[in-house]
């Protein structure tokens, strides 16, 4: 019989070792799905016996303890990644012993575990080669240990910090590089309600984060323009910024994200209600190598912002989702300016019709995917058919009006209103009324 491929048991995939062969082997154990009937108290003693890891993913282990983690700091000393997203109960106790045990890790996945600054500071401190850090979904974080993952994580290429609602300016570096002292004679402006972490200084950096290129800040509603613009200044090489859901941003953001130029790949600015087309136009002029925008939810948005955009060669990907002022005007212009598009969003565009989104479809080759929920023309009989099946969890009034094309379906759908165009041409040559069809028939009546 043949002896089992070594190679492929380095690696086990949502399952746990079966063997001691497998337990001595094993470099890489990788549990992500939650289906697969792993739970965390067969995964504690496997710590204990596998003692050569050197990634370890349970973020299909759901139930995953402290105590699993005590174990794997305490018997792997090769450890070089850690994925625990989404392990709501593991807590700063088992993070601590692995800031303690471990040699420094080079990527560590913490999204959805619950952390105090305590921990984060640690992480931040004890492991300098960190090259990916993600700390989604931080209720507890701050600007306090934020701070020093920027001060001391200086070879970070990935740092996720989306959903923390307690960042603030603060925790971000400052624009400026060194603070002007006030005149001593003038007279203090007068007290306000305020809480410590508001006198927090400036944060202010001697070096620059010049291997960082991913940073997702999406949901932090505290954020101003001030707190991009130091990023700008910090990170200026950023390929990829997420800024999606902060409230407080303006134009004056975009136009210092503008300073990023050809750097900068791909950006997520949704809901920033106070971004106009003018901060688009800076930043269209300035990134030329912008492949992905997402605009969604942006209310103050014309059809200038996109004629913009569509001027940029390399864009695969664009969101318009619930952009109102947008009409006709965009989209053909897309259609005949950006052939390089892929992926377009443009559900709940109020303003748009089916007219225009055929000839969208006949323009554009590339496009694999095309998403027009809400759009009213899109709910013209027939073209449903064609549509992807609806999310399972959407009410029946959701999935009356769900409509998104992929792949196929969209040469499909561009056969099938090519099909009614040339019917309606015959009806109006006849002189007799054109009723829609929802089949693929010629015939008038």
């Amino acid at each position: 019989m043949d002896s089992p491929d070594v190679e492929d048991m380095k690696r086990i995939v949502d399952r746990l070792p079966q063997t001691d062969s497998e337990r001595r082997i094993v470099r890489h154990l990788v549990i992500r799905d939650p289906n697969c009937g792993v739970s965390d108290e067969w995964v504690a003693p496997e710590m204990i016996f596998c003692r050569h890891l050197e990634s370890v993913v349970l973020s299909g282990v759901t139930d995953t303890s402290d105590k699993t983690i005590v174990h794997l700091a305490r018997e792997n000393c090769n450890i070089q990644g850690l994925d625990l997203t989404g392990c709501k109960y593991v807590t700063d106790v088992s993070i601590m012993e692995l800031v303690a045990k471990t040699p420094p890790l080079q990527w560590l996945q913490l999204s959805g575990v619950v952390l105090t600054d305590a921990s984060v500071s640690a992480i931040a401190k004890t492991f300098p080669k960190l090259v990916e850090l993600e700390l989604n979904d931080q209720p507890l974080m701050t600007a306090v240990s934020v701070r020093d993952i920027w001060s001391y994580s200086r070879k970070l290429r990935t740092l996720m910090l989306a959903r923390s609602p307690q960042l603030t300016d603060s925790a971000l570096p400052s624009p400026i590089k060194t603070l002007i002292p006030q005149p001593s004679g003038e007279k203090p402006l007068p007290a306000h309600p305020h809480t410590w972490l508001d006198q927090l200084p400036p944060l202010i950096l001697r070096h620059t984060a010049i291997d960082l290129r991913v940073l997702d800040l999406s949901h932090c509603p505290k954020l101003t323009d001030a707190s991009v613009e130091g990023i700008v200044a910090h990170a200026p090489l950023l390929r990829s910024l997420a800024l999606a859901g902060c409230p407080n941003l303006t134009d004056k953001a975009v136009e210092s994200i503008s300073k990023l130029g050809l750097h900068l790949g791909n950006l997520t600015l949704a809901h920033c209600p106070r971004i106009t087309d003018n901060g688009i136009v800076s930043l269209a002029r300035s990134c030329t190598e912008l492949r992905s925008v997402d605009l969604a939810f942006c209310r103050q948005l014309t059809d200038m912002a996109v004629f913009e955009l569509a001027s940029l060669e390399r864009i695969h990907r664009l969101v318009l989702v619930r952009v109102p002022k947008l009409t006709d005007n965009a989209v053909y212009f897309l259609a005949d300016h950006t052939p390089s598009l892929e992926r377009l969003h443009l559900s709940y565009c109020d303003r748009i019709t089916l007219k225009s989104l055929h000839h969208l479809v006949r323009t554009c080759n590339r496009l694999v995917h095309l998403t027009a929920t809400g759009v009213p023309g899109a709910r013209r009989t027939g073209v449903g058919r064609f549509s992807d099946p609806p999310p399972a969890d959407l009410d029946p009034d959701q999935k009356s009006v769900f409509r998104a094309f992929s792949g196929p379906n969209i040469a499909a759908l561009r056969k099938f209103l090519d099909k009614e165009k040339l019917r309606r041409e015959q009806a109006e040559a006849q002189n007799i009324p054109f009723v829609p069809r929802s089949d693929d028939s010629m015939d008038l009546y």
